[in-house]
C-alpha cells in the first residue's frame, strides 16, 4: 500500500518532533513523468535526449539518456538523467558535490596523480532547468550504472568472501581519499549506495551523495560540534558516533562506516541490529565497540576465522581525531596484508560467488514495542507462555550465526482479530539511478490464523530528508489495514523508499490495489 494513500485514508496532526530523531523537512512532490524523445538543455547549452525511465528515487525520477540525435534512446544508453520539481531539495544537494567534484576532467587528473586506472566516482556531465506544462524540473546528467552491492549480498546469503570485502575495502579507500581531498564527505556508505558499473562489473562505485558533507571548505577544516537536532543522521546500522552525537560528519567518520560494512559484509549482520529502532541503543552499542574492539570482533566472528585485518584497521580509524586527516595508505597497506594472509591479492576481479553456499544467517525477528510508554508495558496475548528454545549457534565460513528467535505460535481464531502490538518503521530516501519495483500479485490466503505481529521495519537512511518521527505515527494510524498476520517492511536498500514509495508486503505480494 502506497503510505501517501493510507495517509489520505487516516490523518492526524504530525506530533512534536523529538529531540534525537533526526529533521523532519516538507514534504517532496514528485515529478509527472516525461515521454521518451524528451529534450533537456543543460546549462552549458548542450541537448540531451530522454529515454524510458528506469527508477525512482526519493526525489523524482531516473532516465536513460543519450546526446540528442535522430535516433531513439536505447536500452544501451550510457547516461542516466535525474530529474525533480526545482522546488525540491536532495538533488540540489547532491549536485553540488558533483559539480565540484565530480566533473570528467577532475577525476582523470586525480587518476593520473595517484596512478589508479579506475575510479568508483560517477562522472557528472551536466545539469539544468527544464520547464514542461508551466512547471519547472531540475535534472542532472551522469554516468549510467548496473546492479547494486545490496542485491549481490542478498543473493550470496548475506555474507561475502573475505577476498571481496578486502577488495571492496580498497576500491572505497581510494573513492574516500577523492571525496575527501577535494572537500567531501559522503556520510552515507552501505551497500545499497554501491554499484557496479554498467559496462565492467570489476567496477565499483559510490553513489548517492545527497548527504555528502563540506567539511572543508576553502581548505579550512570545520571543528567539532554537537547539535541535537542532528543526532543520528544517516542509515542508523552504519552511521558513525559523530552523527550519532549530532556532529557533522568528518573525514574519520567515512571511514567508521566503512569498518561496519566489512563487519556485515563477513559476518552477515552487526550486533545491534536487532534494535534498529531504538537510535541510543544503537549509539551505545557503538561506543562499546570502539572500547573494546577486540571484544565486539570476537562477538561477531569465530576464533579460528577472526579477520586480524579488520581490527586493526578499526584501531587504526579509531585513534583519528574528529580533524585529524586519515592515514589513507597505511589503512591499504593493513587491508593488503590481510589479503596476503588467506594467500591472495587484489587481481582486479571481484568473484561475488557465494562464501557460504547462498545460504542466509538466521536472523532474529525483530519484535519492539513503541517507544516510551509502550516500552514500559508488556507484550502479553492473553494466552499462557511457552518456554523459548534455545539452539546451539551454527558456524559457516568462520562466522557465528544469531539464535533464531521462536516462531510465533498458533492461536485459535476468535472472529475477530487482535491489533498488532510490535511495528516498527523504516523510511530513507536513496537517490541512486537504480531500479525501482512496486511489490505485484495478491496476498496469500492463511489456512490458520497465526498470532498478530505487523512490522513495519524502521531504518532511516536519510534522517535529513524524511519526516520520520511523523511518519512512525502515521503508520500505526493506517496499520489497522494491514493484514494481522503480515510482516510489513520496506528494507533500506529498497530504490524507492520515501514517504511516497512505501509499500506493506507479505513476502513481496501486496499491490497498492491489494490494500485500498
Amino acid at each position: 500500500m502506497n503510505l501517501r494513500a493510507a495517509l489520505a485514508l487516516r490523518r492526524m496532526p504530525p506530533k512534536a518532533k523529538a529531540a534525537g530523531k533526526g529533521r523532519a523537512p516538507a514534504k517532496r512532490k514528485l515529478p509527472e513523468e516525461f515521454p521518451p524523445g524528451e529534450v533537456l538543455t543543460d546549462t552549458g547549452k548542450k541537448a540531451w535526449k530522454l529515454g524510458a525511465p528506469i527508477g525512482q528515487g526519493g526525489f523524482g525520477l531516473i532516465y536513460l539518456a543519450d546526446e540528442n540525435s535522430a535516433k531513439s534512446v536505447g536500452a544501451d544508453a550510457p547516461y542516466v538523467i535525474k530529474v525533480e520539481p526545482s522546488e525540491n531539495g536532495p538533488l540540489f544537494s547532491e549536485l553540488k558535490f558533483y559539480m565540484r567534484a565530480a566533473k570528467p576532467d577532475l577525476i582523470q587528473t586525480w587518476m593520473k596523480s595517484h596512478k589508479l586506472r579506475t575510479l568508483g566516482v560517477p562522472r557528472y556531465w551536466g545539469s539544468g532547468l527544464h520547464e514542461r506544462g508551466g512547471k519547472r524540473y531540475r535534472f542532472m546528467v551522469i554516468d549510467r550504472l548496473g546492479t547494486d552491492l545490496q542485491k549481490k549480498f542478498e543473493e550470496c546469503g548475506k555474507t561475502f568472501p573475505r577476498k571481496l570485502v578486502l577488495q571492496l575495502g580498497l576500491r572505497l579507500l581510494d573513492i574516500l581519499e577523492f571525496v575527501h581531498d577535494h572537500e567531501y564527505v559522503h556520510a552515507d556508505i552501505k551497500a545499497s549506495n554501491l554499484m557496479l558499473s554498467h559496462s565492467d562489473p570489476n567496477q565499483v562505485y559510490l553513489v548517492d551523495y545527497g548527504l555528502a558533507y563540506r567539511y572543508s571548505p576553502d581548505g579550512v577544516v570545520k571543528e567539532y560540534k554537537e547539535d541535537p537536532k542532528r543526532c543520528h543522521d544517516g542509515t542508523i546500522e552504519y552511521t558513525s558516533i559523530d552523527a550519532h552525537k549530532g556532529a557533522s560528519a568528518c573525514r574519520r567518520s567515512d571511514l567508521e562506516i566503512l569498518c561496519y560494512c566489512m563487519v556485515q559484509w563477513l559476518c552477515g549482520r552487526l550486533p545491534w541490529e536487532d534494535k534498529l529502532q531504538d537510535p541510543l541503543y544503537v549509539r551505545d552499542s557503538k561506543l562499546r565497540c570502539q572500547e573494546n574492539i577486540s571484544q565486539f570482533m570476537t562477538n561477531c566472528f569465530s576464533s579460528q576465522d577472526k579477520p586480524d585485518e579488520i581490527q586493526k584497521f578499526m584501531e587504526e580509524v579509531k585513534s583519528l581525531g574528529y580533524q585529524d586527516k586519515p592515514p589513507y595508505e597505511k589503512l591499504r597497506s593493513i587491508l593488503q596484508t590481510g589479503l596476503k594472509s588467506i594467500h591472495t591479492k587484489d587481481d582486479g576481479t571481484l568473484d561475488f560467488t557465494p562464501a557460504n553456499g547462498g545460504v542466509s544467517p538466521p536472523v532474529q525477528n525483530k519484535r519492539t514495542t513503541k517507544r516510551k510508554k509502550a516500552d514500559e508495558e508488556s507484550d502479553t496475548d492473553g494466552g499462557s507462555p511457552k518456554k523459548k528454545r534455545v539452539t546451539k549457534k551454527k558456524e559457516v565460513n568462520g562466522v557465528k550465526s544469531p539464535q533464531k528467535s521462536p516462531k510465533p505460535r498458533k492461536v485459535a481464531s476468535t472472529g475477530k482479530q487482535d491489533e498488532p502490538k510490535s511495528r516498527l518503521v523504516e523510511m530513507g530516501t536513496q537517490t541512486s539511478p537504480g531500479l525501482a519495483q512496486k511489490p505485484r500479485g495478491r496476498p496469500r490466503k492463511n489456512s490458520h490464523q497465526l498470532e498478530p505481529s505487523v512490522h513495519i521495519e524502521f531504518r532511516h537512511a536519510r534522517a535529513k530528508n524524511t519526516e520520520l518521527f511523523n511518519i512512525a505515527f502515521y503508520m500505526l494510524q493506517v496499520s489497522a489495514y494491514f493484514p494481522p498476520t503480515t510482516d510489513c517492511y520496506l528494507r533500506s536498500d529498497a530504490p524507492s523508499c520515501d514517504v511516497n514509495n512505501v509499500y506493506v508486503c507479505e513476502t513481496g505480494n501486496y499491490s497498492d490495489s491489494d490494500m485500498m
